[in-house]
């Protein structure tokens, strides 16, 4: 799964290294089950949101944010429906299924051993 920035590091001494705002590999798939979690929403208010709870340090990609909730939507972890953004625009929302939850909770539970188990090696 790719999620990157919408824009690369502009810093020339991190070219090979990853920006701040890079997800982690298979991260953001987690990261829209929890969101939708919060509230339905349109995929814009997605990324808006992860980039609002993040303090700015992810931006989702579009190109990537897409195809994850089409997938989810094919995993029977999200459904969507159309409906009127607050502009009066139809936009398509997804909401959490009750497999999408069972899968946010598998999801963060494999984070957390991952995070800890990353904690351990570099404490080595």
């Amino acid at each position: 799964m790719s999620a990157s920035s919408e824009t690369p590091s502009s810093n020339p001494a991190s070219a090979n290294t990853a920006s701040s705002s890079d997800l982690v590999q298979g991260t953001l798939e987690m990261l829209i089950l929890k969101t939708l979690g919060l509230a339905p929403m349109h995929g814009y208010g997605v990324a808006v949101r992860i980039e609002q709870i993040s303090d700015g340090v992810f931006r989702v990609n579009p190109g990537s944010l897409l195809p994850a909730l089409s997938r989810m939507e094919r995993a029977g972890h999200v459904k969507s429906e159309w409906r009127a953004t607050e502009n009066n625009r139809r936009a398509k929302y997804y909401m959490l299924t009750a497999r999408g939850r069972k899968a946010l909770v598998t999801e963060t539970d494999q984070w957390h051993r991952q995070i800890a188990a990353i904690a351990k090696i570099l404490e080595a």
